[in-house]
C-alpha cells in the first residue's frame, strides 16, 4: 500500500459490486481524520463538455469550445462540476486551484470553467460531475476489507489511457493481473 493514499488511485476491487464504483479508479485528492474526496476517471458521461453549455448557463462564444470529456465522477454532489486538468507552469489559472501533482489539478473555479470554454483554459482538461466522499475513517475501514486497491498516482492514466483500459492499468501498475483478479467476497455466506 502506499504510504500516502492521497494523491493517487484507488482502484475497485473485484468484490466491490457497488453500481456506483464496480471497476471504477479514483483519482483521490485528498485523505485525512475528516475524511476523503476523490472522482472517479474512469466513467465518461453521455455528453462532452460543448453538449453541457446549456446546462452550466454558459454561452458559446465566437470561439467553438474544446471537445473536452465530461466524466461521471461520482455519486456525491452530481450537479457540481469540477475541473481535473493538467498544469502548465507557463500559465497561472488563478487562486482556487488544488495541484494535485506536480502535473495535476482541480478546481471547482467557475472562472476557469469560463476560460475553458472561450478557448483559453488548460490544453488538456476534464469536467467531472459529481465526486466519491467518505467520512471519517470510512476509506480505511473499507480498504481493509479489500474493497479498495490503493495504487500510486500515474498520471498517464488521467489524461493518456483510454477509460475503458484505466482499470486494468492502474492494477498492472502494482503487478496485478486484472484476468487473475476472483469475484468471490471473503464477506459473502
Amino acid at each position: 500500500m502506499p504510504a500516502e493514499l492521497a494523491p493517487g488511485f484507488l482502484v475497485a476491487a473485484p468484490i466491490l459490486l457497488d453500481a456506483n464504483f464496480r471497476r471504477t479508479v479514483v483519482l483521490l485528492i485528498d485523505h485525512g481524520p475528516e475524511g476523503s474526496l476523490g472522482f472517479v476517471v474512469n466513467r465518461p458521461a453521455q455528453v462532452r463538455l460543448p453538449g453541457m453549455l446549456d446546462a452550466l448557463g454558459l454561452r458559446a462564444s465566437d470561439v467553438a469550445p474544446p471537445d473536452a470529456p465530461v466524466l461521471v465522477g461520482g455519486p456525491v454532489a452530481p450537479d457540481t462540476g469540477w475541473l481535473v486538468f493538467e498544469q502548465n507552469p507557463l500559465r497561472n489559472f488563478g487562486d482556487e486551484i488544488v495541484k494535485v501533482s506536480d502535473r495535476l489539478a482541480v478546481t471547482a473555479s467557475r472562472e476557469l470553467l469560463e476560460q475553458t470554454v472561450k478557448g483559453r483554459g488548460p490544453d488538456r482538461v476534464m469536467l467531472v460531475l459529481g465526486y466519491a466522499g467518505w467520512g471519517p475513517s470510512q476509506l480505511d475501514t473499507e480498504i481493509s476489507q479489500g474493497a479498495w486497491i490503493p495504487v500510486d498516482l500515474d498520471e498517464r492514466i488521467v489524461f493518456d489511457t483510454p477509460y475503458e483500459d484505466r482499470w486494468a492499468s492502474a492494477l498492472r501498475t502494482l503487478g496485478i493481473d486484472p484476468a487473475r483478479l476472483t469475484t468471490a467476497s471473503p464477506y459473502e455466506s
